[in-house]
């Protein structure tokens, strides 16, 4: 059964995997290029299911029977995801409760993500990064590199999509990990404690909240790369704390997402 960390991209979905990679992999074994949490769907998990993987209908017919391959260890795993949790034609579905066994879901503040939206996808401006955000998007399948298609959908759509999968369901965010990260943390490893038996030590937890910090991420970034940064022409590990929309967008910008998102921001209390 599959336990996942899922976010809309750039909102600290890699923080909270780095967290828990640091646990199970122990501190003498951790770095950030060094993950025990994968991501998923990669090219191996539709191995043998379709010749044309790349397409995204064939893609989306198959992530089901992906994963009912994967979960024939019967083993509890935890996969990485910016997929939604989209449905075509009410008859393929990114992933259903037969094959999960809970969901982290991580958000972050739109007027926040914009900002990295615009660095990392190498937008022009700020007007493209926000229509790049509210529009359904599908990002990566790129048939030279391990990744596959993501359908993240809009902001908006894709929080929606996933704050209805109420199987152990657990909501994070961003900004309470920057606020209280030891509360939100606990929040985490309690939640899969509680769920999975991991047994997560205290002291252990106490620890990885120390090493996880930004400025560990990207000074090791400078000095070695992130493997999970596939373009190298920006870091990966780029503003974090200091992306402050307050700091950083115009009030044309600012309304805007406002206006776009207000029902789904409202909710989460960014409103």
């Amino acid at each position: 059964m599959i336990i996942w960390l899922s976010s809309y991209p750039k909102s600290g979905n890699t923080w909270v995997r780095l967290f828990l990679d640091f646990l199970f992999l122990k501190k003498e074994n951790f770095n950030i290029n060094n993950n025990y949490i994968r991501q998923f769907p990669l090219r191996k998990d539709f191995t043998g299911l379709t010749n044309n993987v790349d397409d995204q209908n064939e893609f989306a017919e198959n992530c089901i029977f992906s994963q009912d391959r994967v979960n024939l260890d019967n083993k509890i795993k935890i996969f990485k995801t910016h997929n939604a949790l989209w449905k075509v034609n009410k008859r393929f579905a990114f992933t259903n409760e037969n094959n999960t066994m809970g969901v982290i879901h991580i958000v972050r503040d739109p007027r926040n993500v914009i900002t990295s939206i615009l660095n990392y996808y190498h937008k022009t401006s700020y007007e493209e990064a926000f229509e790049f955000m509210k529009k359904n998007q599908v990002i990566g399948g790129n048939k030279n590199s391990n990744g596959l298609p993501t359908i993240i959908g809009s902001w908006g759509n894709h929080y929606k999509s996933w704050k209805n999968f109420k199987k152990n369901y657990l909501l994070i965010k961003y900004e309470n990990l920057l606020e209280n990260p030891k509360k939100e943390f606990f929040k985490i490893t309690n939640f899969l404690n509680n769920k999975v038996k991991f047994n997560f030590k205290d002291e252990a937890i106490l620890e990885g909240i120390e090493k996880c910090k930004f400025e560990n991420f990207s000074t090791y970034e400078d000095l070695n790369g992130f493997d999970g940064n596939p373009d190298k022409k920006q870091k990966f590990f780029h503003l974090g704390p200091k992306n402050n929309w307050q700091n950083l967008l115009d009030i044309n910008i600012k309304t805007k997402i406002e206006l776009e998102f207000r029902e789904e921001m409202t909710e989460l209390g960014y409103l």
